[in-house]
């Protein structure tokens, strides 16, 4: 007897809402247990929602770019009874009918055309080279060819639109929520000389390549953070209405800039706890997963900090940086540049070259004074303009 599984959307610790994006199958189309079956896009990430079981897709209830709650019931599947023969013919069926459409399931006939794309233009990994939703996606993340979105006509001369994709709409909700409806946001700008950092990174930097881990100024910022918010621990905690939730954990998201799709912020957890070489190597992870659209929910939940380094776009300072509800503060980070700067030396004026950059602190002023964001940008200042080797630098290396 064939039985009904529900299929409903994944509960998120955050109650992330989220839009269904597409299904990779049709209605009456058989699939495997764990296969594949929707792809859901968040305000953070994109997800696939695997198949609860073996059978046929019997009922659609969420539709493709309809808003989704955690726990939603979505669609159905008919539980197909563990018969090897039925489960072949099945296959076979739905192998003769993707053949006779071209080689390509109605879900990457979609994909090709949204993206558009021609099915020669892709390599098929599929049974008999095939295209999948996988190979249509590689072959968009490696640059080959990709479309931003199909236009919506206008009939004002000389306007064309482009819709929202889910991801940028809940960006911009965020940012709207928290500037406008949530937090006062004062910013505090210090600049930086970054003469240390340099030394040291040009010293270890073969030595960390050599261990398969890349030394990016964003560790040094992240390290640094964590001397800042010792010193200044409210800069690492939530306001609620009756209380400050100061949190022991310190862990920092990083923003990192997704083409074509928008800000994810992958965190960085317990850094307090790791020394330069760990920061440097989970922070790779995340931003290499993140670069290849395979974050997971975890991986972006649950940060109490931020740093935004906009500088990486040659951005000097920006102000204010949206704080990420619920944290109460965000570090920027500007583009680094030779400038021209005046020190003194035995009682002595003398105009010299420096790599400098610009940092600033965006804080919800609910939480914290402008003098308290001072001193944790006193401190973080402090910490990188003196940077040298330490045995926490380097432990790792010693193994």
């Amino acid at each position: 007897m064939n039985t009904r599984v529900e299929i409903r959307a994944p509960e998120h610790s955050e109650g992330t809402r989220s839009q269904v994006q597409r299904w990779l199958k049709c209605v009456g189309d058989p699939i495997e247990a764990d296969e594949p079956l929707i792809e859901v896009e968040t305000d953070k990430v994109t997800i696939e929602i695997p198949s609860p079981a073996r059978g046929v897709l019997c009922e659609i209830l969420k539709q493709e770019q309809e808003e989704i709650e955690p726990g939603d019931l979505l669609g159905a599947i008919e539980a197909k009874p563990a018969s090897k023969d039925l489960h072949i013919a099945a296959l076979s069926a739905h192998a003769a009918a993707a053949a006779s459409a071209g080689r390509t399931s109605p879900a990457v006939r979609r994909l090709l055309e949204e993206r558009g794309l021609a099915p020669s233009a892709v390599r098929g990994t599929g049974a008999g080279g095939r295209i999948t939703v996988d190979d249509v996606l590689a072959h968009v993340q490696q640059g080959a060819s990709e479309v931003r979105g199909k236009e919506i006509p206008d009939a004002r001369a000389g306007v064309r639109r482009v819709p929202h994709s889910s991801m940028r709409k809940r960006i911009a909700e965020r940012m709207v929520e928290s500037l406008l409806l949530t937090a006062p946001h004062v910013t505090t700008i210090f600049e930086l000389d970054m003469s240390a950092v340099l030394a040291h990174r040009a010293k270890h930097r073969e030595e960390f390549e050599r261990r398969g881990v890349s030394l990016t100024f964003t560790a040094y910022f992240i390290a640094a953070c964590v001397d800042a918010i010792l010193e200044v621990p409210e800069a690492n905690s939530r306001w609620t209405a009756d209380a400050l939730e100061v949190c022991e954990t310190i862990d920092i998201g990083v923003g990192t800039a997704i083409a074509s799709k928008g800000l994810v912020v992958p965190v960085v957890r317990n850094v307090h706890n790791l020394d330069l070489f760990g920061i440097a190597e989970d922070l790779g992870k995340l931003v290499a997963r993140a670069r290849t659209d395979k974050l997971v929910p975890a991986d972006v939940q649950g940060g109490t900090f931020t740093i935004s380094n906009h500088g990486v776009s040659g951005s000097l300072v920006a102000t204010p940086i949206i704080i990420n509800q619920p944290q109460s503060a965000i570090l920027g980070v500007g583009k680094m540049e030779k400038r021209a700067v005046v020190i003194s030396e035995r009682g002595e004026d003398r105009i010299v070259v420096r790599p400098r950059c610009y940092v600033t602190l965006t804080i919800d002023h609910r939480v914290m004074d402008g003098h308290r964001a001072n001193r944790f940008l006193e401190v973080l200042v402090r910490r990188l303009e003196t940077w040298a080797d330490s045995s926490a630098d380097s432990s790792h290396l010693q193994e």
